[in-house]
Order: C-alpha cells, then sequence, then structure tokens
C-alpha cells in the first residue's frame, strides 16, 4: 500500500513536464515575463532600461550578455555594502561557489529563495517523475539516498550571508522529510575530504541504500573504498540498490566501472545537468542519455552559436531558433539574479521535439591549436571505444597540445590514469586516433599524412595520481572535476611537475 502511495506521487511530478513539452515556446515567453517583473525595479533592471523590454528581442537589444567579470560590481554590492533589490527583488542570503574546472579562484553565484525553490527543487521533482513514468516499479524513495556532496562554510564578508557548494545549499535549505531520506547533514557537509569519506563509508555499510546521487568520478572513490573496507560486492551489502542519479561531468568513461563494480541487472543510472547556477536537463528516457531541457523552472535560455563564443557581445539565439547537431554554448536567465548569463556549458540538440540535448563540453576546455576543434565529447567517445577495443577502463584523463618546434609538428599529448592498462599501449593509442578522425572531420584533415598534427602521446599516469593532485589543489570532491581538454598546456604541466615530484 506504501509502495502504490509513493509511486502515485511520484508520477504525479510529470504532469508538469508534460505542460511544457507541448507549448515549450509559450513557456519560455511566460518564464521571461515573469523573471522581467522582478527584475524591473533593480539596479540591474534600471541601469540596463527593463522598462523598455516589451519581448524576447528587445530583451537581446537592451541588456548586454554578462560573464562573471561583468557581474562582480553587483555581487560587491550585496555582499560588502549590504544593498538589496541590485539583482533581484527579494534578498539574496546564500552564494553557491562555482569553480567549474577552468577558473583557479572561486565564484558566487548568487542563490535566492526562488531560484531554490522554484528552480533547483523544481527540477528535482521533474527527475523524480520522468524517472517514475519509466519505473513504476520504483521504490528507492522507501529506502536512503547515498549523496556525496561538497562542504559548506560562513562567509565572513557579508554578515548574514553564507556560502557553499550548491549542494550543500540545497542540502540546508531541504524541508526536513526529505532530509531523512538522505545522507546525514553532518557527515555529507564535513569539509575535510578524508574524514568525510571514512565517515560516509562507516555510515552506509549499515543503512538502506537505495540510490545515490553526486559527480561520478568522485562517488567511485566512495564505493571503491566501501568494497575495500568491507571485502562484500555492494548489491550483497545494498540488496536494495536502484539508482544512481549523477551528472557533473561525462558518465562514458566511468560506466564500465560502475557495471563491474555492481554487477545487478536492475541498477539504473540516470543523467542530470544540476550546475551551481541552477537545474537545467535531466535524462528524458532510459533507452538515451539525451537530456530533457527543463522549461518551467525560472530559467530563461538563449544560445551562443560556435563561432560567436568568443565574442564581447555574441549572437544569442531563443529556444526556438536553435537545430539540431550544432553546437550551442548556453546563456541563462534566472530568479538568483543571473542576467543573460554565459555559463560556459556547451550543448548540442539531437531533438527539437520536444528540446533534447546532450552536454558536449566547455567553451574554455577545447584543443584548436591547430585547427582541429576537438571537445569534451569528442574525446570522452573516442576514449570509450579505444577502451572497448582493447578492454582498457580509465579513471580520468586529461589532454593538452604539444606545440609546433624546430624538429617536430605538433601534437595532443593525453596524460591518462588507468584502472585497467591495456596490454598494448601503442594500439590502444592508435584506436583513441581512429575514434577521434571518426567523430571529429577538423581533426581528421588536420592528422591527414602527419601534415600539422602527428599521433596522439599518451603518458600513462600512476594509480591515484588525478585525485592526489586534485587533493593538493584543494579540489577534491564536491563538484570539482578534473580539466578534460585544454588549449594550452597549464595543467597538463601542472600534473607532469606533480607526478615528478612524487617519484
Amino acid at each position: 500500500m506504501i509502495r502504490k502511495i509513493v509511486r502515485s506521487i511520484l508520477t504525479s511530478y510529470y504532469k508538469p513536464v508534460e505542460v511544457f513539452v507541448k507549448d515549450p515556446h509559450g513557456t519560455q515567453q511566460r518564464t521571461l515575463d515573469n523573471l522581467l517583473r522582478h527584475g524591473r525595479h533593480t539596479l540591474y533592471g534600471k541601469e540596463h532600461h527593463f522598462a523598455r523590454v516589451q519581448d524576447e528581442a528587445s530583451f537581446r537589444k537592451e541588456v548586454p550578455v554578462a560573464t562573471y567579470e561583468s557581474l562582480r560590481p553587483y555581487l560587491g554590492r550585496i555582499i560588502v555594502d549590504k544593498r538589496e533589490n541590485v539583482l533581484w527583488d527579494t534578498p539574496v542570503k546564500w552564494f553557491a561557489m562555482s569553480s567549474g574546472t577552468t577558473e583557479e579562484k572561486s565564484k558566487y553565484i548568487p542563490v535566492t529563495r526562488e531560484s531554490l525553490k522554484n528552480g533547483n527543487y523544481r527540477g528535482g521533482y521533474h527527475m523524480l517523475g520522468i524517472y517514475a513514468v519509466h519505473h513504476p516499479d520504483t521504490s528507492f524513495v522507501l529506502g536512503k539516498s547515498l549523496v556525496l556532496g561538497g562542504s559548506q562554510q560562513i562567509n565572513h564578508i557579508g554578515e548574514g550571508i553564507y556560502t557553499g557548494d550548491i549542494s550543500a545549499i540545497l542540502m540546508k535549505n531541504l524541508p526536513r522529510l526529505v532530509r531523512g531520506r538522505r545522507t546525514p547533514e553532518h557527515i555529507a557537509l564535513l569539509p575535510d575530504w578524508e574524514a568525510k569519506l571514512q565517515k560516509l563509508a562507516d555510515y552506509a555499510i549499515g543503512a538502506d541504500i537505495r540510490s545515490f546521487v553526486g559527480v561520478p568520478s568522485w562517488m567511485l572513490v566512495l564505493l571503491k573504498k566501501i568494497v575495500a573496507d568491507t571485502g562484500r560486492s555492494l548489491p550483497d551489502i545494498w540488496p536494495n540498490l536502484e539508482v544512481f542519479f549523477h551528472g557533473g561531468v561525462s558518465f562514458i568513461p566511468f560506466q564500465e566501472q560502475y557495471e563491474k563494480l555492481i554487477p545487478s541487472q536492475r541498477m539504473r543510472y540516470w543523467e542530470t545537468y544540476n550546475a551551481s547556477e541552477g537545474f537545467f536537463g535531466v535524462q528524458f528516457s532510459p533507452a538515451s542519455k539525451d537530456m530533457l531541457l527543463l522549461l518551467d523552472n525560472e530559467v530563461y535560455y538563449e544560445f551562443i552559436p560556435a563561432g560567436e563564443w568568443e565574442k564581447e557581445q555574441p549572437q544569442t539565439l531563443p529556444l526556438c531558433g536553435v537545430e539540431t547537431g550544432k553546437q550551442y554554448a548556453v546563456v541563462i536567465t534566472t530568479s538568483s539574479g543571473l542576467w543573460r548569463y554565459k555559463i560556459g556549458d556547451t550543448i548540442e540538440f539531437t531533438s527539437t521535439d520536444p528540446y533534447l540535448f546532450k552536454l558536449t563540453g566547455r567553451t574554455k576546455q577545447f584543443i584548436n591549436a591547430f585547427g582541429e576543434e576537438l571537445i569534451v565529447d569528442n574525446a570522452d567517445r573516442a576514449m570509450d571505444e579505444a577502451c572497448r577495443i582493447t578492454g582498457a577502463k580509465i579513471t580520468e584523463y586529461t589532454a593538452a597540445p604539444i606545440f609546433f618546434g624546430d624538429k617536430n609538428n605538433g601534437a595532443h599529448e593525453w596524460l591518462i590514469e588507468f584502472e585497467t592498462m591495456p596490454s598494448d599501449l601503442s594500439f590502444f593509442t592508435k584506436k583513441l586516433d581512429e575514434g577521434l578522425k571518426i567523430l571529429n572531420s577538423d581533426y581528421e584533415a588536420k592528422r591527414s599524412y602527419n601534415l600539422s598534427l602527428n599521433p596522439p602521446v599518451v603518458k600513462v599516469m600512476a594509480r591515484g595520481l588525478f585525485y592526489e593532485w586534485m587533493q593538493q589543489r584543494e579540489k577534491a570532491g564536491g563538484q570539482n572535476k578534473v580539466p578534460k581538454l585544454s588549449n594550452d598546456r597549464k595543467y597538463v604541466e601542472s600534473i607532469l611537475h606533480f607526478a615528478a615530484t612524487k617519484s
């Protein structure tokens, strides 16, 4: 009886999804109208003439595309000057700390009660509704959820203003009933990564864990520790384990390791797109990892076509202007007070009815030193295929260009940490190269006859090296990720130097 009631509640969360799927453009127009009502009397709204904005076209004309640097002075007025109605017309008491993968210093992303309730939490309900519609037998909410979140700290710059990883802010503000179904807050939000791992492992071993929530790379570290500590398989420890709601990085490089670690036919993996700036997408079907763009969660979307990404004021397209098979950078306007904010993620639409997409990388994570235009999605998929063919398994990787020298052409240098080494590294390298050629015609052209781009150079990193490198940079756990691709050698040189000091 309890299961029937729970399933009925979960599937009811799908009804709002059906509404915006049927009327995507109308939903986005209503969203923009609502956001502008809140923004017109703010400092930002007055400075950028929101009163003149009547439609999407005038919104693009009057309001510039913003970056974090252009937003910073307004954040100072909230945190330091303690002014209200700066970016949004209700108080901002929380700031999500976000460094992504390519920034050294933390960014402070405003979070309002509206963006929490009508953005992040509503996105969570959509996720549950979509999942439950496809899996009416679900019972994971009857057990506990193992959540691997970030740490939270008080920001002493502004009185009464708190900062933390977005996962910490979400957990802090969850309804009490929901909190009771997840990892205890005092464990999940521990700032010390090693202490958190141990306490999470100790807690989880004795709990009825039925679902995981977190970033695949860090969750894998925890699960391997639990297996090592207990000497038992995960299905043996948690016989009711059902689903992993994952996001933050591509699941492709990790899927085989998870399937080996959790040899269970009933285990499911569900993709999400939940960033510090909001909850934007969730897997729409078990048949594909493509995600549904969430259109009714107080986020108005615009999209920058490839070729415009580096321009100070790029051309943007509304939702109705996008096409499948093309790369776009995402621009958002949200109820947290972000106005036409470029978040740095890139996506490709796979359908426009409904609007389904896949994450393809970051505007600052690519290699284009020789005109090859290599993106993270290419790299992940080529790596996955090379692993499939050779039987290898990887833990982490990063890549950067080797620039032209007096005695050499350019190339790409790949630093790879293997869970299972390929028996023949040169064959693995060859298959990686072939996969990149198949996926990327620009890469294939530059590789022709080794004229401008030599074969990849693969260097094997010691087990645990990427983890230790992230630790020493104080970026272990939470939403921190190893940068996959870089157009310069900063990260590769840092990792190689760290490896040299270890040896």
